[in-house]
Order: structure tokens, then sequence, then C-alpha cells
């Protein structure tokens, strides 16, 4: 037992690392998706489009990864998606240099895929705790991209500062990023044993039963605490990457800030998604699953309203901060629940499901967003989004709370 943990203890270490690296590349697309699809395309009224293709090619990536990742494990699918984003951010590179909008379209569509797999690192870190230390174990894995909060800016703040900012300008910081998620893939080789295995073990050893075979998505779905967690998981993810990915259009064009001042928004926001996430996991494994799902998504809706009002960038910067904090209160809550019901052999799965219908609303809601921008201003987006995010909370809190992990 003492090798296993000290297995668990390296496994952690190696994808907080691989999360961190990660977390520069998503900063980047994040900051200039929107302003990278413009300049390129021309499209002005799109905005939303580019952040859409890449969360759409992720959503429908998940459910294969997903699925792959219960037969196979999880280092291979994590790998691939890494060499997947490293060729996406290598041809947004070459298509901002060429002002192709068809290798645009392929490196966006890349970089959805690396976005996808990236995100079921979480499966990963569920696998190697027992369900009282679940979302402190998840949320180990994800304090990892802490660091990459501060790299980011770090690393691209310095390409856009007292530059014009055109598609030429933003060769060199897209192929920076394919660099850097080949970082991440040669990390995530060094995962040893896989995840998957570590589960069985935890399950065997806690005398559960290993499930004949695992059972069918439309099954999972109708157990208790699933669809709760979904709909947490759902309007988080949605809104929040809707929001982030639209920041720094708002920034740039809506309140007329330099280019470089949008990566310190950006890390903020990335500090709020992990700064306290130690913090957070082990406070929903204590007070439970239900309270935090409704709590994160109340503090990402104050966050969104908040935006109508205010314009400069330290005030953004602390809204985008707040938003990352209710997000990962909800997120971190809502992927304990669904491990918590399920079994290592289905646990990919539902996520991969979940993360599909997340993805698809985030683009659906990237694209109405760019459309009410232009049309109406931050305020509709700002509006809109609270909305959004507020909606399932009476729901979610009026059912049967979940007991947390140590309770059960």
């Amino acid at each position: 037992m003492a090798d296993l943990d000290r297995t668990i203890r390296r496994n952690t270490l190696v994808l907080a690392s691989v999360t961190a690296v990660n977390s520069v590349v998503l900063q980047l697309a994040s900051a200039v998706s929107s302003i990278t699809f413009v300049l390129v395309t021309g499209a002005r009224g799109l905005l939303g489009l580019g952040p859409a293709i890449f969360l759409t090619s992720s959503g429908l990536t998940a459910v294969v990864a997903g699925r792959t990742m219960d037969r196979y494990g999880r280092r291979p699918v994590l790998a691939a998606g890494f060499a997947a984003a490293a060729s996406g951010c290598a041809l947004t590179s070459l298509a901002t240099h060429l002002s192709s909008v068809p290798v645009l379209l392929v490196g966006f569509v890349l970089i959805g895929m690396g976005q996808a797999t990236s995100l079921l690192i979480r499966a990963a870190a569920g696998d190697m705790y027992v369900a009282a230390r679940r979302a402190r174990g998840i949320s180990y894995v994800l304090s990892g991209a802490v660091v990459g909060a501060v790299l980011g800016p770090a690393v691209f703040s310095p390409m856009f500062a007292d530059r014009k900012l055109d598609a030429a300008e933003l060769t060199v910081p897209w192929l920076s990023a394919a660099g850097i998620a080949v970082l991440a893939l040669a990390i995530v080789l060094l995962v040893r044993p896989d995840t998957r295995v570590i589960g069985q073990l935890l399950s065997a050893n806690a005398g559960e039963p290993e499930p004949p075979a695992a059972a069918p998505l439309a099954e999972i779905l109708r157990r208790p605490g699933v669809v709760p967690a979904m709909l947490a998981s759902l309007a988080s993810f949605g809104v929040m990457v809707s929001v982030m990915n639209l920041a720094g259009y708002v920034v740039v064009e809506q309140h007329h800030h330099s280019q470089d001042s949008v990566f310190p928004i950006i890390g903020a926001h990335v500090l709020g998604m992990y700064a306290l996430v130690l913090v957070v996991g082990a406070v929903i494994d204590r007070i439970g699953r239900t309270p935090a799902l409704g709590t994160g998504l109340l503090v990402m809706g104050a966050s969104t309203i908040c935006l109508q009002w205010f314009s400069g960038v330290p005030m953004t910067a602390v809204l985008l901060f707040g938003l990352g904090i209710g997000w990962n209160i909800s997120f971190v809550a809502a992927t304990a629940q669904m491990a918590d019901c399920t079994a290592p052999g289905e646990r990919g799965k539902l996520l991969g499901f979940n993360d599909l219908v997340a993805a698809l609303l985030g683009a659906s809601l990237a694209l109405v967003g760019g459309y009410g921008l232009e049309s109406a201003g931050v305020g509709a987006l700002a509006v809109g989004a609270t909305i959004i995010v507020i909606s399932p909370v009476a729901w979610i809190l009026w059912r049967v709370p979940q007991p947390g992990a140590a309770e059960a």
C-alpha cells in the first residue's frame, strides 16, 4: 500500500505539471482566438465563430476520447490530445502568416481536439483517490494551473507590448504555444502506471466488486446526483468559456485598451479558476456536493452581471478572477459527484458526454455573445451570461442534497 501511495503522489505531481503547462496554451487561445479569427477572415460580425469552432471540435472529440480512455487508459488519450493541440497551434501560426482561412479553420479544430482531452485530466485525477478524498485529489491536479496563471502573462505579454495588432504579429505567439503543447505531451508520458489501473486497485482494496460490464450511458444518467451535477457543470463551463474567449475582444475593441493588457486579465481569470482549488476541494468533501454546486454558480452570476458597469483593466481582472473562483467551486463539485456515481470503467464515458454538451453550449453562447457584443454592447453579454448561469440554482438546491463523500 505504501508503494501505491508513492505512485499516486508521483502521478499527481506529474499531472499537476501537465495542467500548469497546458494552462499557458489555454490563456493564449482564450485571449486572442476571437481577434485571430477576425484579423485572418475579416469577418468582424462573426467574432464568436472562432471560439465556437474549437469548442464544437472539443465537444465532438470529448465523447470519443472519454470512451477511448475507458477502454485503453488515460495516458495514451491525453498524449494524443496534446499532439493535436501542438499541431493546431502550429497551423494557426501558419494561417496568421499566410492569412489563410482554410488553414486557420483546421488549426482551430485541432486546438479544440486538444482542449477536449486536456479537460479529461480530471478523470485521471478522480481515478487515484477514494470517494472521501476525491474532490481534494482532483484539486491537487488542477492546482498546477496556478503556476500556469503566472507563466502565461510572463510568456505572452512581452510579445504584444508596443506592437500594432495585425495577423502577422500573432504568428510567433501561436508558434510558441505549439512548442509549449509539445512540452505538455512529453510530461504526460511520465505517468506510470495508467491511472485507470490505480482506480481499479483502489476499488479492489476497498472491497468494491468489479462490475461485469460498464453500464450504458442512459443508465448512468438515471443514477441519483448525476443530472444535477451535469446541469451545474454545463452552466458553469458554458458561461465561463464564452465569457473568457470574448474577454479579449471586449478589452481591446469595446474598452479600447492595448492588446498586451488582455493577458493580465486572462491570467487573473485562470488564477481565480485554480488559486483556491486546494481549499475548495477540501471544503466540498466536507460540506457536500450540492451546496457547492449552487454556491459556485451564484458567485459566477455576481461576477458576470458586474461586467457591464466596469471598463478598467484592474476591475475587469477582479471580475474575471471572481468568475474563475465560481467556476472552480461548481466544476470541482460536479466532477467529484459524477466520479462518485461511476466505476473507473464508466467515468470517461460520462465525463466525455458531459464535455460534449458543455462544449456545444459554450460554442452556442460564444456565437450569440459575439453577436450581442457587436449589436448591443457589453451589457447584453453580462445580463445574458448571468441569467444562464444562475438558472439551475434553485432546482439543484431544492432537490434532495447529495451528501459529502466523508458522510457517505
